[in-house]
C-alpha cells in the first residue's frame, strides 16, 4: 500500500472512530411541512423546515435611516412591471420577488411558480415550455451552443410580449425550447437567495484567500482543489451567481433586471430584442429621475433599490442548537464538507453600519469547485468552466424547496448524493457521507435542515 493510501486508511479510521463517539441520535426538533422521502434506507429530507421565515428583514445594527432605505427598497423589489413599464420584449417573469419569495422577499423559488400565470397575462400567446410546471421550481433556460456548434450559455427567455394588450403591433416568437430540449442543448437554473449579500460583499480579498488556503492537507488528501472566479478587467474576486460570475449587487441586479425582466437600465441600457416593433420606451428604461429645472435627484434607480435590499438585509437564521443539530454539525465537519461549504467569513471596513469586521456563517467559501460530470452544464462564465459550480452557501438551506443549479431535486438526501460523479472534487466526501451509519447520516441531513 502506498504511503498516500495508507494515510487515506488511517482518516476514514480516524474517522469512523470520532462519529462512532459522538452522542446518541435524537429525533429532530423543527417542525416539518413537507412529505418524508426515503432513499434506499432509514435516512430521510425531514423536509422544508417550519416556523418562521428569519430572513427577509433588514440587519439589526442599521441606523434609523438605513433601514428605512431598506423598507423603500424592499417595496420597488416586489413592484410588478409592465410594457409601459419596461417589461420585455422578451421575459422570464415581471418581478423580482416572483422568483426570489422563498421562505420570504429575497429568497429563492416558490412552492408555485408564477411563471405558469405570467404566461398568458395580459393577453399574452406564450406556450408554457415543458420543464416549467406549477409545482416545480423558477427556472431561466440557457442554450449551450449556437446553431452553428460555437458556444452560447445565455439565457433565452421563457415568454415574449406578443399578443399582451400593452404591446400593440409587438409579434416576436418564442424560442423554440422542444428543439432544444431534444437536442439536449438547454440548461437550467433556478434563483439564488439574496439574503446578507452586503457582508458578502465586505468580505476583502486576501479574506477569502486565506479561508481557500486553509485546511490544505486535508483537501488534498480528499482531492479537493478549487479556485476563485475573477473580474477580467481588474482580475478580483467575483463571488455572485452560480457560477461566481458577477462582482457586486448592483451588477447582478442590473443583468437580472435586463436578462430575467427585459427591462433596460443604467448597466444595462439596450434592448435584447432588435425588433422595434416590440420597443415601447427610449432607454434605459430604469434610470436615476432628476428635476429638469434644478437638476437635483428625485428617484433613484430601480437597480439601486435592488442591491440596497439585498445589502442591507441580514442572514438567514438558524434553528437554536439541540443534541441532534450538534451532533450534525460534528459530522459536517468531519467527513469533508466544511472544506468547501466553509462555515465562517469575516467582513473587512464596511461602509454601511454594523458592518465592518464582523463574522457571519454563510457555510461557503465563495470559490469554484469541480462538480463532475454529473452536474456539469457544459456553460462557461469568467473563468468557470462547464463542471465548475460556486460552493452555494447554505445558510438558509433549511427552508428551501428546490436544490441543486438547476432544481432537479426537492430531497436534500439526493442533493447531497449528487456531488458524486465522475470528475467530482466532492468524490471523497461523499463516500465518506455513504460510510456513516444511519444514525450519522440522519443527524447531518437534520442539521442541514436547521439552517
Amino acid at each position: 500500500m502506498s504511503r498516500l493510501n495508507r494515510i487515506h486508511t488511517c482518516l476514514l479510521a480516524g474517522l469512523a472512530g470520532t462519529l462512532l463517539a459522538t452522542t446518541a441520535f435524537t429525533s429532530s426538533a423543527a417542525a416539518q411541512t413537507a412529505t418524508t422521502t426515503t432513499i434506499g434506507s432509514q435516512v430521510h429530507d425531514p423536509g422544508v423546515r417550519g416556523g418562521p421565515a428569519g430572513a427577509g428583514g433588514p440587519l439589526p445594527e442599521l441606523n434609523a435611516g438605513e433601514k428605512a432605505f431598506f423598507a423603500a427598497s424592499r417595496e420597488v423589489f416586489q413592484e410588478v412591471d409592465d410594457v409601459p413599464g419596461g417589461l420585455g420584449p422578451r421575459f422570464n417573469l415581471d418581478q423580482c420577488s416572483g422568483c426570489h419569495l422563498q421562505p420570504a422577499v429575497g429568497g429563492t423559488s416558490p412552492a408555485v411558480n408564477p411563471q405558469v400565470r405570467v404566461a398568458t397575462l395580459n393577453g399574452a400567446k406564450n406556450k408554457i415550455p415543458s420543464f416549467i410546471t406549477l409545482n416545480g421550481p423558477v427556472r431561466e433556460a440557457r442554450f449551450v451552443k449556437n446553431p452553428d456548434g460555437t458556444p452560447d450559455g445565455g439565457v433565452h427567455d421563457l415568454f415574449v410580449i406578443t399578443g399582451r394588450a400593452d404591446a400593440p403591433g409587438c409579434n416576436i416568437a418564442q424560442p423554440d425550447f422542444a428543439a432544444a430540449v431534444a437536442g439536449n442543448n438547454v440548461i437550467f437554473r433556478i434563483p439564488t437567495p439574496v439574503f446578507g449579500a452586503g457582508l458578502v460583499e465586505a468580505v476583502p480579498e486576501d479574506g477569502l484567500e486565506t479561508v481557500m488556503s486553509q485546511s490544505s492537507f486535508q483537501k488534498s488528501q480528499l482531492g479537493i482543489s478549487g479556485r476563485f472566479n475573477r473580474n477580467g478587467n481588474d482580475g478580483t474576486i467575483t463571488r455572485f451567481g452560480w457560477k461566481a460570475q458577477n462582482k457586486s449587487m448592483l451588477l447582478f441586479a442590473g443583468e437580472a433586471y435586463n436578462v430575467e425582466q427585459g427591462v433596460t437600465n443604467e448597466i444595462f441600457p439596450n434592448e435584447r430584442e432588435p425588433d422595434r416593433a416590440c420597443q415601447f420606451n427610449g432607454t434605459p428604461e430604469d434610470r436615476t429621475q432628476i428635476d429638469p429645472v434644478t437638476g437635483a435627484v428625485t428617484e433613484i434607480s430601480d437597480i439601486t433599490s435592488f442591491a440596497a435590499f439585498a445589502r442591507l438585509s441580514d442572514a438567514p437564521k438558524v434553528v437554536p442548537i439541540n443534541s441532534t443539530f450538534s451532533r450534525g454539525s460534528q459530522v459536517f465537519a468531519n467527513i469533508g464538507c466544511a472544506l468547501c461549504h466553509t462555515v465562517s467569513q469575516t467582513t473587512g471596513l464596511s461602509a454601511f453600519t454594523g458592518q465592518s469586521n464582523k463574522t457571519f456563517r454563510p457555510f461557503s467559501d465563495f470559490g469554484l469547485h469541480d462538480m463532475g460530470q454529473g452536474l456539469a452544464d457544459r456553460v462557461s462564465q469568467g473563468v468557470a468552466n462547464g463542471n465548475e459550480f460556486r460552493s452555494a452557501p447554505l445558510w438558509g438551506v433549511g427552508q428551501r424547496i428546490f436544490f441543486l443549479h438547476d432544481g432537479r431535486t426537492k430531497d436534500i438526501v439526493q442533493a447531497v448524493k449528487a456531488h458524486a460523479s465522475a470528475g467530482s472534487e466532492a468524490n471523497a466526501v461523499i463516500n465518506n457521507f455513504n460510510m456513516l451509519g444511519d444514525f450519522d447520516q440522519q443527524a447531518l441531513i437534520n442539521f442541514l435542515r436547521s439552517l
